[in-house]
């Protein structure tokens, strides 16, 4: 089941969907943006980042996008804006991305040999485990994007109440759950090219993550670049979020 509603406010060259489908069971919702035009269109998946209604999917990031000719999905997560289950912190809510692309592909203005995936914070998770999945994808970008959930509660002393509910316990306690939300140590099974987009300053998700990502790409042979700014944080400052954006829309392009 999937119902589409419009959304005439977006002001943008683009029509812009409400979605709801089913994932695992559940009724999940998410923005379905599409350029004007015949198509078919190169798809673009973005897995947003935080918890709940913190860090929800930007409207102007899917303008961007879409302005650069590509479909968006953007999922919201279960939970989310009237989504029905339990948000679980790229557990099991990995497959509120991973079914939304089996009938993604399907639509007629998409163009299956051109998917790609973009993560962002704790969206890398899904969309790295996204791409693990369907080999067919180009290519996934993961911008100060989580990669080792263990790290995050290492250095998230905030975070770790709602980590040890959501995973269940501790890493120490819980090792296997921890590693389950960390690509790290899947990785093997990667095919496509991975973009590393990190802002060294950053406080949330530290600079160690793609740092570590990175190594675990490099061991497991696999093709990556990795793009460091020297005096960017979590966020990048407008102008230059702009910027880096255009790159990674670029490079992703040049994948397929």
């Amino acid at each position: 089941m999937i119902r589409l509603e419009e959304i005439r406010e977006f002001h943008f060259a683009a029509n812009l969907n409400l979605v709801t489908y089913r994932s695992q069971g559940y009724k999940v919702k998410g923005y379905l943006a599409t350029p004007k035009g015949a198509g078919p269109f190169p798809l673009l998946l973005y897995c947003r980042g935080g918890l709940r209604n913190i860090g929800m999917t930007k409207l102007a990031w899917i303008a961007h996008f879409v302005s650069r000719g590509f479909v968006v999905f953007a999922p919201f997560y279960r939970g989310n804006r009237g989504g029905e289950g339990r948000e679980d912190f790229g557990g099991d809510d990995r497959h509120d991305v991973m079914d939304a692309l089996s009938w993604l592909k399907q639509l007629p203005f998409i163009d299956p040999a051109r998917i790609h995936l973009f993560g962002f914070s704790r969206g890398a998770i899904p969309a790295l485990y996204t791409a693990m999945k369907f080999p067919e994808i180009c290519s996934v970008a993961v911008w100060g994007g989580v990669s080792d959930l263990n790290l995050t509660y290492e250095e998230r002393v905030d975070l770790r109440r709602m980590l040890r509910r959501v995973v269940g316990g501790p890493p120490w306690k819980n090792g296997k759950a921890y590693a389950r939300r960390s690509p790290v140590f899947d990785i093997k099974t990667l095919e496509c090219p991975v973009l590393i987009i990190h802002g060294k300053q950053d406080q949330l998700v530290g600079v160690a993550h793609a740092h570590r990502l990175a190594e675990a790409l490099r061991q497991a042979g696999k093709r990556y670049q990795l793009w460091i700014d020297e005096q960017q944080g979590h966020l990048f400052n407008v102008a230059q979020q702009a910027v880096e954006m255009d790159r990674m829309l670029t490079w992703m392009q040049m994948q397929e």
